[in-house]
């Protein structure tokens, strides 16, 4: 018998992915990873930001990583200000219960990541 674990799967992110309602302004955020494809421990998202783009805040209850493909992007704690830029090849780690916000810089940003495991609020859109 083979079980979920023992599967390898290749994902596609294109637009057959779920469009999550996480980006406030300019862009789009697509699930690739989460538990709507089996995924039980991570999740991975794939969120194009527009220039000057930017994601709402954000909060979850676990612990969230995003790997900046390309562009620029800051990264911003809504409630302090306090904000950290990021670069190309750069990952950036969210403590869980942190309120961030990515915003973009001029020429746009790719990135790809997310809560570890899911949380389960940003797919409540999509339940059937």
């Amino acid at each position: 018998m083979v079980r979920a674990v023992d599967v390898v799967r290749v994902l596609d992110s294109g637009e057959a992915c779920p469009e999550l309602p996480i980006v406030e302004n300019g862009g789009r955020a697509l699930a690739v990873v989460w538990p709507g494809v089996g995924a039980l421990h991570r999740s991975m998202h794939l969120v194009r930001l527009d220039g000057d783009g930017r994601t709402k805040p954000l909060s979850h209850p676990s612990d969230a990583v995003y790997h900046l493909c390309e562009g620029s992007a800051t990264a911003v704690d809504p409630g302090s200000g306090e904000s950290f830029e990021i670069g190309v090849g750069a990952m950036l780690h969210i403590d869980a219960g942190t309120t961030y916000r990515i915003e973009a810089g001029p020429a746009g940003a790719l990135l790809i990541g997310g809560p570890c495991p899911p949380d389960p609020a940003l797919y409540d859109h999509l339940e059937n």
